[in-house]
């Protein structure tokens, strides 16, 4: 009898996980960076009232907002009806001031926060690696106590030999932090350019990936890269490029990706952005 209460146990458990499973259909967002011509000129709420035209619920900000305070970038996201899960944060704000930031992602009401970039002059180096893992497991833990997952955004130019035959500093970076402390938002743009498969890294650290910059890569386009950057013209609208989407976002899901985030780099994102959204929209794994 034991025995079947158990059976029958872990397969309610078994149900419950395959249905927790995010459908990435319900959290497709929009990184605010690819709008930031539209925030130049007339301001952060321009930003807002431009993503609720395009249909967008979910957004993806920044702790620290030009000329305003995160009280009011709160207030003015929830007047709209729009939700901020997750913001991008600096690193230099992450070492100089990591009060600060925790504090504005409290008053943000964030789930998340990511570092998108680690500053480096020439290639980044395993030092910069080794400092940034001391520096994300601090952040991490002081992030956590507040009830905030931290993480990072990796760029391409991670992609230097590690320590370990076929690996990278990105390897030694996942590897050197702290899985409870420290996630990471896979931007599917700079890991195709930087030379790896989408899919085998996201296998590879199951459990670790919190989201997506779902950005799609010219078809023809020059990967390999070390560089964390790229002509514009590599950018296009997601479904047009290079990316086999349908197993990226099926891979994503599996491995507990929960959120899937648009990020337009292209020259004329209030075109491509609509045309990423109904790809997505209508895209069925």
């Amino acid at each position: 009898m034991k025995i079947i209460r158990s059976m029958v146990a872990l397969f309610a458990t078994s149900i419950l996980s395959l249905g927790a499973r995010a459908d990435f259909h319900e959290h497709i967002g929009l990184q605010t960076w690819s709008l930031k011509d539209i925030a130049k000129a007339k301001g952060f709420p321009a930003v807002l009232d431009q993503i609720k035209a395009f249909g967008i619920v979910e957004i993806e900000g920044s702790l620290v907002t030009a000329d305003m305070t995160p009280a009011q970038v709160r207030a003015a996201i929830t007047e709209r009806g729009l939700k901020m899960p997750s913001a991008h944060v600096g690193y230099e704000d992450l070492v100089k001031n990591l009060p600060g930031m925790v504090e504005a992602a409290k008053e943000l009401g964030v789930k998340y926060a990511i570092c998108p970039w680690i500053p480096h002059d020439k290639d980044f180096d395993r030092a910069l690696m080794e400092q940034a893992v001391k520096d994300f497991n601090r952040a991490g833990a002081a992030f956590r106590a507040a009830g905030i997952k931290f993480g990072y955004h990796p760029h391409g130019y991670e992609s230097l030999p590690g320590s370990k035959p076929g690996e990278t500093l990105l390897d030694d970076l996942i590897q050197g932090c702290n899985p409870e402390d420290v996630c990471f938002e896979m931007d599917v743009f700079w890991t195709v350019h930087g030379g790896w498969d989408p899919v085998k890294m996201l296998e590879k650290y199951s459990g670790r990936w919190m989201g997506l910059h779902v950005k799609d890569i010219r078809k023809g386009a020059p990967t390999g890269f070390h560089t964390g950057g790229a002509p514009v013209t590599d950018n296009v609208a997601v479904g047009a490029g290079a990316i086999d989407w349908k197993t990226v976002l099926r891979t994503a899901e599996k491995v507990g990706a929960e959120y899937y985030i648009i990020e337009d780099e292209t020259a004329a994102p209030l075109d491509n952005i609509p045309v990423s959204l109904a790809y997505l929209k209508a895209l069925k794994l």
